[in-house]
């Protein structure tokens, strides 16, 4: 067996699509999921689980119905599980993302910006 580390930079320049996280890892029933984001994201919640965003570049705002907080780079921020949320951000951001691996992005909401079958990269 080979051991190899991640280079997040190395799997961010692997894509170009918005608001697509795409799966780099998987420990125990999680998965490690990257992003490019840019614009604003649905309103949605995830009743089962929390959310956690760490921003690898750029700022990410994330609102939530009580208010917002921002982050930078080398910044990270949970939503707990049932808070209704939806993440913007001005330029493009680079995120990562711990979920467990039933997580759908939209959580409550189903529209066009819904993915359910996600690529590892």
């Amino acid at each position: 067996m080979e051991f190899q580390p991640v280079d997040f930079n190395a799997k961010f320049n692997l894509f170009s699509e918005r608001w697509s996280p795409k799966v780099i890892g998987k420990t125990n029933n999680y998965l490690v999921k990257i992003g490019k984001v840019q614009g604003d994201f649905v309103w949605h919640k995830h009743d089962e689980t929390d959310e956690l965003f760490i921003v690898h570049k750029g700022i990410l705002r994330i609102d939530m119905r009580s208010g917002q907080v921002f982050l930078k780079p080398g910044q990270m921020f949970i939503v707990p599980r049932g808070v209704e949320h939806k993440p913007h951000a001005d330029e493009e951001c680079q995120i990562i993302m711990f979920e467990p691996e039933t997580t759908i992005n939209t959580g409550d909401v189903k529209d066009d910006m819904t993915i359910e079958k996600l690529d590892w990269i």
